[in-house]
């Protein structure tokens, strides 16, 4: 097994034991990152920075100073400024952007000893569920089918991808309405979106900001538990972190939950679901019966609404969010003719710099936060907001512990098989993601089986609120009793 395959705990392990270094660990990836251009993971690599972190992580584990994460090689989604190196939110009108400072998920990651191999590939501004609207070009799935290219999903498609076909140990991915946990799921690995405070989002390139939430993108349950530790955490430089203790997320792993009571939704039953979809969520249930625990069919009936509350409240903050990038201050800015003025340069700058996808999303924020519109649609989408929030807090309060759903309605599908398609099919990706986010609660995609054709599915269990703890317990009760170890075929 060559060292970059290595999970988190794995590498951990044999570097504490002085059976790896972590300059060879680094130098495995960076070798993997190389032959797997293909995929068009890694945007921006940065191996001397790698190799410098990595050298000072083998001194501190010569000292005997090794946190959890000392030696580990990640790639670091394009959204989070990272000082000195390419932060361009795979947008155009970023080009060139490299921030004076370090987000606060990347800094407590490298002050953890995690080594940073380079940036990876995303959906433009986070806008995207198969990782085709990134300035830099699609990501590429390392799972393959026949000659077809698969989406990896999006909008974390480069950390998803990146991480299924071991070109790093793990990444950091953000999720939005489900941009940690459908990639997860379409590549067969591991993603968890933190309750909304958990980890900060100072530094983050924003999308939507009471959406967005950092978190771990790995190989395994125990790799995930080890990553959010690090990351995770008050930070005052966000005010919307929320000041509570980091538990030993590692340490709630301990396989049982018997008396533990699981929610079945009965709403995410949808109409048309795949028969494979459905039996992958039947035998989800079953495992975690098997396991002792109590299964409990629930209601959530808000949840038919949520899409649509999604899609007007994201956007309206993408637009508001986004008016910063006008080629004043960093960035594109586009030339200028004669005769042209400030808002002509706005506009140019906007229109250059923007793909169709960010444009669209900006249009429609802006429209539904116009005077006319304002409580027809904003203020009517944060009530509805509201009231799927109350439909999580009424089944916590009845005693459910956790909620299994499907995390996609589908397996991974091929690039551009969308493209010319009603973007609303598109947005149908996050059908079973986007609530989660809409509460503010956690969140996680496990792989837990293959489709027909031999593509992997992931189901998704939801959280109570600031319980990462028991959540990764039970994901990895239902990871163990999946028993899932396929990996994609080598072809790139």
């Amino acid at each position: 097994m060559s060292a970059n395959s290595l999970t988190i705990a794995a590498a951990r392990d044999a570097l504490r034991k002085g059976d790896l270094t972590a300059t060879d660990l680094t130098l495995s990836c960076l070798t993997a990152m190389d032959a797997g251009d293909g995929l068009n993971a890694f945007v921006h690599k940065t191996p001397e920075i790698a190799l410098e972190h990595a050298r000072a992580a083998d001194a501190r584990i010569a000292a005997g100073d090794a946190p959890a994460m000392c030696g580990i090689p990640l790639g670091i989604k394009d959204l989070f400024c990272t000082k000195g190196v390419a932060s361009q939110a795979a947008s155009n009108i970023l080009a060139g952007f490299k921030p004076e400072y370090e987000s606060t998920v990347t800094a407590k990651l490298f002050g953890a000893g995690a080594v940073m191999l380079g940036k990876l590939n995303m959906d433009e501004f986070a806008m995207g569920s198969s990782n085709e609207t990134s300035a830099y070009g699609p990501v590429v799935n390392p799972w393959k089918i026949d000659d077809r290219e698969l989406t990896p999903g999006g909008s974390s498609g480069g950390s998803a991808s990146a991480v299924a076909a071991d070109l790093c140990l793990a990444a950091t991915g953000t999720d939005t309405g489900g941009s940690i946990r459908q990639p997860a799921a379409f590549t067969g690995i591991v993603g968890i979106k933190p309750t909304y405070g958990r980890v900060s989002r100072w530094g983050i390139v924003a999308f939507a900001s009471s959406l967005d939430q950092a978190g771990p993108m790995t190989k395994t349950v125990r790799d995930s538990a080890i990553m959010l530790g690090a990351m995770a955490g008050h930070d005052p430089m966000d005010s919307t972190s929320a000041d509570i203790p980091v538990p030993d997320f590692e340490a709630a792993l301990t396989g049982d939950i018997r008396g533990k009571k699981i929610g079945i939704p009965r709403e995410y039953r949808m109409d048309g679901m795949p028969a494979e979809i459905e039996k992958l969520w039947t035998d989800g249930t079953a495992m975690l019966r098997d396991a002792g625990a109590e299964i409990v069919d629930i209601s959530l009936p808000h949840t038919k609404y949520a899409l649509p509350a999604y899609y007007v409240i994201a956007p309206a903050e993408a637009s508001s969010n986004l008016a910063r990038y006008d080629g004043v201050r960093y960035g594109h800015r586009a030339k200028l003719g004669p005769g042209d003025g400030i808002t002509e340069m706005y506009e140019k700058t906007r229109a250059e710099g923007f793909g169709h996808e960010v444009q669209r999303r900006i249009m429609i924020g802006t429209y539904v936060l116009s005077a006319g519109f304002y409580d027809a649609y904003y203020n009517r989408a944060r009530r509805v907001r509201a009231l799927i929030k109350r439909d999580f807090e009424t089944v916590f309060a009845e005693g459910i512990d956790a909620i299994l759903t499907p995390a996609t309605p589908s397996a991974a599908f091929g690039l551009g098989e969308m493209a010319s398609a009603d973007p609303i099919q598109m947005y149908l990706n996050d059908v079973f993601t986007v609530t989660v986010n809409l509460a503010g609660l956690p969140g996680i995609s496990v792989p837990v089986g293959l489709d027909a054709q031999g593509l992997p599915l992931g189901l998704q269990l939801i959280g109570r609120p600031w319980a990462e703890a028991d959540l990764l317990n039970h994901a990895y009760v239902l990871e163990k009793a999946a028993g899932f170890v396929a990996k994609p075929g080598k072809w790139w």
